[in-house]
């Protein structure tokens, strides 16, 4: 290590010191050193000195070939590729071929080339002035190439004429110019006007023109009706094929429900109609009918739209068993008219798949052990394209601290069934491109530490999953159910209980039987180029408010329900997660990203308290990251154990009711797989009333004054599939000192977080 940290600190040194002439020392005889280019532009007063340096810098980069990469003005890369014989052999490869970078020659600059370049973006953009001149300058073996521009007057739109023919397709494109992207009085800029051919074309494809294409319109300019401004004339090109302009309709839509690509599916003939008229290809009866008709939006006699067809592709698709889906539309004989023949390929999923895993762990609380787990998945379970999942795990790991030994074993399965559509008496609005799935799931786990206690815990659950976009999904859970009932305590965990009114809660018996749903949209799901990106994820949970309602329950007099022996747990539970992503240019990694945590919970009619599991926290890797996990607040308060000596165990595990959290981070390119981040965050969890155990834990209207704050610095490792996180954050303020000691920042009070993938 300290090696390698020699020669970067050498390459770094020889950088500087040879940057100024060396550079140029080997390029090949008579050859200079190309280092970029320069684009002035005339301003006369037509455009603001705003407008010209942006139009300058657009310019700018059309300019070809790139000169050398610089970092803080020096030329690293090409110094690496020059002076890699200074380095030892193991290097040499590495410095010149993915560090180093060869020398831009300035013979490699086509100067007229690069000028047509630059006039033809200027009349694109509505500068129509033959104004762009080239020249270069040099010193010492250095070229520049120096573009100036006298662009004049900007033309604007006068107007736009569409189609007045009576064709077919004449009056379908004049029927959509009022949503037209060219507007009078807007800049001319072709770009604009190919987008408008791309917007008349899709239209045009939702309309049954399935052999239409943007490239049979045409925009004609008329420029000379002076007071630089145009007149825009659509038309459709006057040799257009026939079939371009005649609207179509769906005939035979035939499905290959079993498609493999050695297939001969001429002579293979189909063996069911459904009731919605598809043919179905299926020699083995791998699939039930009714899950097309259910999924394709095409029927017989439609006509062809283009959202239909990306519709059924999009729903054929999340069905989740089919590998391949891809469509063929065929022309019928001319006797049936302008019809297509619609054929869907389908190539299916594995039916049947199982997989097992054995891990590790090492846990910042000093335990170790291991998992192993085994899961079993059938994607067409019921022949309807019914996705079931069963999971089983065992577990143990061991905690050495001091005095403190215990071990912890795990044991549970979890089986889950997704049926391919809303099993309701009522309807939802599903019709998206993704197809809707209602959801079954049951799982047992049983949870023992030697020296402590067990539980054991049910679970399981009935609702619905859907998206209604790429970005948008949502989840409704009618029925809930979680049951946890300790099986034994040990007497010398007893004795700790009646004096840590957490370590209480952590084990106490519950049942809690509800509803809740959770509304999530990402506008990142879909990879895009804006500037300003949103997360938001809503849930709201709900428990026991039937139940309570048709008993009469009301724990403050005395009247408590209980089913298995547990009481039934009633609460209203709220939580909002929003961020906001920044884009600060350059490198999809360079962002401000930032995050406002909003929760609160109630326990009311039958529950005295919201139930630990239902509770917040604060603290932790994906939280505050200055602090131990869930080991902040509530309020003010602070464990009196977490500064003993005595060998008492500290419990960090302190919920709230209610939690405020604030997080922003700085995230850039560092170089290659690394990534860099600054980062803040802020927050704590309160109760609605004062813990007499926790003082200090009510919110109040100083609440602001009792957010815990931690700043950091953060390394990333981003490989694509898998993103390592390691940030490293100083607690700036904790509320439970209620001041700020500058005296604690020391390299003994850095926190380290060691994870995968981003904290939000």
């Amino acid at each position: 290590m300290r090696t390698l940290s020699f020669y970067i600190i050498l390459l770094f040194l020889t950088s500087l010191l040879f940057e100024s002439c060396d550079n140029t020392k080997y390029l090949p005889q008579g050859e200079s050193l190309y280092v970029g280019s320069r684009v002035n532009i005339k301003n006369r007063g037509s455009t603001s000195r705003k407008e010209s340096k942006k139009l300058a810098a657009e310019l700018n980069s059309l300019v070809r070939p790139r000169p050398n990469t610089t970092i803080l003005g020096m030329r690293v890369k090409l110094t690496a590729y020059n002076f890699a014989n200074l380095f030892p052999k193991f290097l040499r490869k590495s410095l010149r071929e993915k560090i180093g970078e060869p020398p831009v020659l300035a013979s490699s600059l086509n100067l007229e080339k690069n000028r047509k370049i630059l006039q033809s973006h200027l009349e694109n953009r509505g500068f129509f002035k033959d104004s762009v001149s080239a020249d270069t300058t040099s010193r010492k073996r250095r070229l520049t190439a120096v573009f100036t521009a006298d662009p004049g007057p900007r033309y604007k739109i006068d107007s736009v004429a569409f189609p007045t023919d009576s064709s077919v397709v004449g009056k379908h494109i004049a029927a959509h110019l009022k949503g037209t992207l060219l507007k009078k009085g807007d800049f001319y800029n072709l770009a604009t006007i190919r987008d408008e051919r791309l917007r008349i074309d899709a239209a045009l494809k939702n309309e049954g023109f399935f052999y239409f294409s943007p490239d049979y319109l045409i925009v004609n300019v008329d420029s000379t009706i002076g007071d630089h401004r145009v007149n825009l004339y659509m038309t459709v090109k006057p040799y257009t094929p026939i079939e371009a302009t005649q609207v179509y309709n769906i005939h035979d839509i035939i499905v290959y429900a079993d498609y493999e690509i050695n297939d001969d599916t001429i002579t293979v003939k189909a063996d069911t109609v459904t009731k919605a008229g598809f043919y179905i290809v299926d020699p083995q009866k791998r699939f039930r009918p009714i899950i097309f008709d259910r999924t394709l939006i095409f029927k017989p006699g439609d006509i062809y739209r283009r959202d239909d067809h990306n519709l059924s592709l999009s729903r054929l698709t999340t069905l989740g068993v089919y590998k391949f889906v891809k469509v063929r539309f065929e022309p019928t004989d001319t006797v049936l008219g302008n019809s297509l023949n619609a054929k869907y390929f389908l190539t299916r999923l594995p039916t049947m798949s199982a997989r097992a895993e054995v891990s590790g762990l090492t846990r910042t609380d000093n335990s170790t052990g291991t998992d192993i787990s085994v899961s079993w998945k059938n994607r067409n379970l019921l022949r309807g394209a019914e996705l079931f999942t069963l999971s089983a795990s065992v577990g143990a790991e061991r905690q050495v601290s001091g005095q403190y030994n215990v071990a912890t074993y795990r044991a549970g399965f979890d089986a889950n069934l997704y049926v391919p559509r809303i099993i309701a008496p009522f309807n939802l609005n599903t019709n998206g491109g993704f197809v809707p799935k209602t959801r079954f799931n049951i799982g047992y786990q049983l949870f023992n530490r030697n020296t402590e206690y067990t539980l054991n815990s049910f679970h399981g659950l009935a609702g619905y999953v859907w998206k209604q976009s790429m970005e948008t999904e949502l989840q409704l859970n009618l029925i809930n159910i979680n049951y946890v009932n300790p099986l034994h305590v040990t007497d010398s965990f007893k004795a700790r209980m009646d004096t840590n009114i957490v370590l209480r809660r952590t084990i106490e018996r519950q049942f809690i039987l509800g509803s809740s749903y959770n509304y999530n949209y990402n506008s990142q799901a879909l990879q895009n180029t804006r500037t300003n990106n949103f997360y938001f994820n809503g849930n709201i949970d709900l428990s026991g408010n039937l139940y309570g309602l048709l008993t009469g329950a009301n724990y403050k007099k005395g009247k408590i329900n209980y089913l298995f022996g547990a009481p039934v747990s009633q609460y209203t539970r709220l939580e909002g997660d929003g961020r906001y992503y920044r884009h600060l240019g350059g490198d999809k990694a360079n962002q401000l990203a930032t995050r406002l945590i909003l929760g609160s919970a109630w326990a009311y009619g039958n529950s005295s308290q919201v139930p630990f599991t239902k509770e917040f926290f604060a603290g932790g890797t994906n939280d505050l990251r200055g602090f131990r996990a869930r080991s902040v607040g509530p309020g003010t308060y602070r464990d009196p154990n977490e500064a003993n000596k005595a060998g008492l165990r500290f419990i960090p595990e302190q919920p709230g009711d209610i939690k405020i959290e604030m997080n922003a981070e700085w995230r850039m390119k560092l170089y290659s797989i690394f990534n860099g981040a600054l980062f803040i965050d802020a927050g704590n969890v309160w109760t609605h009333k004062e813990d007499p155990a926790r003082p200090g834990s009510a919110f109040n209207k100083n609440f602001l004054r009792q957010m815990a704050i931690d700043a950091g610095v953060g390394v990333r490792f981003d490989l694509n599939f898998l993103v390592l996180r390691v940030d490293v954050a100083l607690p700036v303020y904790d509320p439970r000192g209620g001041t700020y000691d500058f005296k604690k920042f020391s390299i003994g009070n850095l926190v380290w977080n060691l994870a995968i993938g981003y904290p939000f």
